[in-house]
């Protein structure tokens, strides 16, 4: 993955107008727009594309399965209801055509089935018996090597329109569609056009009625030849192998037309009574001809070329597409399903015993507790609105430490705020804007103790944090500690959904994670680190736009552990508007690929490195990379299920979804000491929280895979959080004249 920038604005350069580099700036983003959200945009997009288009074809969509009751028969003519099978009204006048003697045209219905139509057409071949096979163009367009392997063995294809309605109940355009749709696939499957037409629902000419006769007259303007039957075999009905014969077979050697199916269900009967049908009748004389055959008539299937041709192969590659897209879709689903348990169940499981151990009051980390001085840094670029909240906070700690706040070349007059609060044990280091990791490096640098803190510029602790947060440290394998971060501004509706997140998505992992000792992130907000550790990796590196979560997987490379202090809370401002929760989750999403794609290599390495490559990573990739991507196919899914069925598993398996997510969210919340009532919007979170987070952790793959460079944006503050809950009272928010901070980038 591409390094990227971590720094701040840089300085205007001697002779640059500052207009021009803003225009300058407005033009790089508004190259960048189609990429931020265009990609998306398409990717969902052919996605339910794909998905509508499998619903068409598997007749989800647009389907009508009304049948009509029998109506009278006044307006049809006499000749049409004694006549034969076969109905010609493409001149205009109605006349009807009977199969010679002797001769049988075996027809099917509503295929070709993947199962079934192989076994017929082998049944055929075997007895050199030809047949007609109306087919729906919807079967056609799924299996299209079966309908060019009927032309191929000399049978023909006629339409069986393509979604199977009752034809009397559609108007005109209707059946106009169903028609040139089951043409175009049968152009795509087998390159010909059929003049053969049997509505579904038909039966013997006798049956025709006042509601059918104008569809037959009317299709005959269309071009087409209306073919019912005279013997109905029934086989659909599976009455038995020998029933199907007797019903099938012609009496007195008369010709006829014969109803079977080769698809629609369990056909087996059918392939069983075909064997011996065939062979029986022609011993006693019958030819096994189609229709055309039988009429001596010239062939109902013409060949097609030109652009016909290609347009009928670029629908049947369209389908087929589709056909796999969402097969691959449905694969995803399961695979979504299985980590989505697997983690509720880790979480639920893990975090109960990292609870039960932690609370044990016979508990502790090491021999003796914790008590020694330790360093606070606090990096800060423009925290002007915060500073003094956070410095406030950490002044009524009740461990002792030092405070060191580096400001990143503020503009605000941040540090002069943080001097003028004359505090004990403060100091300001102030740096030239090189962006956070830069700035804890600079404080790591002037740190006078073992153990350091590090925290944003718009957190505040409460009194125990500091204390709580180093108690781990009595253990010599203890590297790093995460905190336990919380949303301060949890009383907006997207405060509250991070507040959710927060406390289940986060705090909920980091137990599982401890237990299994591979604790992908120390949060910014709130961690602490033995500075050996540091030194040992490094410090903290600018390579990835997540340096908490890059140094955390390099100290569990270099054999220490991590692990997670509940009760070391901070509070801090998250996001309030969807702009900047996009930022910041852009940045932690992709920062987290570069961090993963930095370390790949543990997973060849040996010692501690290789186990968290092969524990650690995994883990991390599927639960926070891979999982989340897959997951929207699930809301996608949830919809289509809602609208064109079946609504009510669909519901009932989203709502089974859900109760596992509130159990889990109960349960957090329970153990984080947190009110159940925040969890009135988890299902709204559900809806619409996840789908945002869901297109920008796709936006950061495509800008992963696409090799594209990220720049660290800071967010604007408010200063809303202005003191731990029951810990030291809010300070007044300090006004000043400086410049107004703007975000990097």
């Amino acid at each position: 993955m591409p390094r990227t920038s971590r720094h701040g604005p840089s300085p205007v350069t001697p002779g640059t107008r500052p207009a021009a580099t803003a225009r300058r700036g407005r033009d790089v983003r508004r190259r960048r727009l189609p990429m931020r959200f265009l990609l998306p945009v398409l990717v969902l997009v052919a996605m339910i594309a794909m998905l509508m288009l499998r619903g068409y074809v598997h007749t989800e969509i647009l389907a009508d399965h009304r049948v009509r009751p029998e109506a009278g028969t006044d307006k049809v003519p006499e000749k049409i209801l004694d006549g034969g099978p076969v109905i010609d009204t493409r001149s205009g006048r109605a006349t009807s055509l009977r199969v010679p003697d002797h001769r049988l045209v075996l027809t099917f219905d509503d295929g070709p089935d993947p199962t079934w139509t192989p076994k017929v057409l082998d049944v055929l071949k075997a007895n050199h018996a030809h047949a007609v096979f109306f087919v729906t163009g919807a079967m056609a367009s799924r299996y299209p090597d079966l309908v060019e392997r009927m032309v191929e063995e000399g049978h023909e294809v006629g339409l069986h329109t393509f979604s199977h309605p009752d034809l009397s109940y559609q108007s005109k355009g209707r059946i106009d569609w169903e028609l040139s749709q089951s043409q175009l696939a049968l152009e795509g499957a087998a390159g010909i056009r059929s003049s053969l037409f049997r509505p579904p629902y038909s039966s013997f000419a006798d049956a025709m009625d006042d509601k059918s006769w104008p569809v037959t007259q009317y299709v005959g303007t269309r071009g087409y030849i209306t073919v019912v039957n005279n013997t109905d075999s029934e086989d659909w009905q599976k009455p038995g192998v020998e029933e199907i014969i007797r019903r099938a077979a012609p009496k007195g050697g008369k010709g006829a037309v014969v109803l079977m199916h080769d698809s629609g269900g369990d056909r087996h009967q059918t392939v069983q009574a075909l064997a011996e049908f065939i062979p029986r009748l022609q011993r006693q004389g019958y030819a096994f001809e189609n229709l055309t055959e039988a009429l001596d008539a010239p062939s109902a299937n013409t060949p097609v070329t030109g652009l016909d041709l290609w347009k009928g192969r670029a629908w049947i590659f369209l389908v087929q597409a589709s056909e796999k897209v969402t097969d691959v879709l449905v694969v995803g689903i399961a695979v979504i399903g299985v980590l989505v348990f697997a983690r509720f169940g880790m979480m639920l499981l893990l975090s109960t015993r990292h609870a039960r151990r932690v609370r044990r009051r016979d508990f502790r980390w090491g021999r003796a507790p914790v008590t020694e001085t330790v360093s606070v840094l606090v990096p800060a670029y423009n925290e002007a609105k915060c500073i003094a909240n956070t410095v406030n906070s950490l002044a009524a700690s009740e461990h002792p430490l030092e405070i060191i706040v580096i400001d990143d070349g503020s503009s605000d007059g941040t540090a002069r705020i943080v001097e003028d609060l004359d505090l004990p044990n403060v100091r300001v280091v102030r740096q030239a804007n090189a962006g956070k990791p830069a700035a804890l490096n600079r404080g790591l640098a002037n740190a006078g103790h073992d153990i350091v803190v590090m925290m944003d510029g718009d957190t505040v602790f409460e009194p125990a944090t500091v204390r709580e947060l180093v108690q781990p440290f009595a253990d010599p394998e203890v590297g790093a500690v995460a905190g336990n971060a919380k949303v301060g501004n949890r009383d907006s509706l997207i405060g509250a959904w991070q507040h959710i997140e927060y406390v289940m998505g986060f705090n909920l992992d980091r137990r599982m994670y401890d237990i299994l000792r591979c604790m992908p992130t120390i949060p910014g907000a709130v961690g602490a680190f033995r500075r050996s550790a540091l030194e040992r990796v490094g410090g903290m590196s600018d390579d990835t736009l997540a340096e908490d979560t890059d140094v955390t997987m390099a100290l569990h490379r270099d054999g220490w552990r991590v692990v997670y202090a509940e009760r070391a809370r901070a509070w801090t401002e998250a996001p309030e508007s969807v702009q900047q929760l996009w930022s910041q989750r852009y940045r932690w999403s992709y920062g987290t690929m570069q961090a993963i794609w930095k370390h790949r290599r543990a997973l060849v390495e040996r010692g501690p490195s290789g186990r968290f490559g092969r524990v650690g990573l995994p883990l991390v990739s599927l639960f926070m990379v891979l999982a989340p991507l897959l997951a929207p196919l699930i809301d996608i899914f949830l919809v289509y299920g809602v609208v064109f069925g079946p609504t009510r598993r669909t519901i009932v398996a989203w709502a089974g979804v859900l109760t596992i997510q509130a159990v889990c969210a109960a349960y957090a919340f329970r153990l984080d000491k947190e009110r159940m009532s925040h969890l009135i919007s988890l299902p709204l979170q559900q809806i619409l929280y996840r789908q945002l987070m869901y297109v920008v952790l796709l936006q950061s793959w495509i800008t992963a895979l696409t090799g594209g460079r990220l720049r660290w944006q800071k967010l604007r503050r408010t200063g809303v959080v202005g003191a731990a809950p029951g810990s030291v009272p809010q300070q007044p928010r300090v006004s000043h004249t400086g410049n107004e901070r703007r975000p990097v980038g």
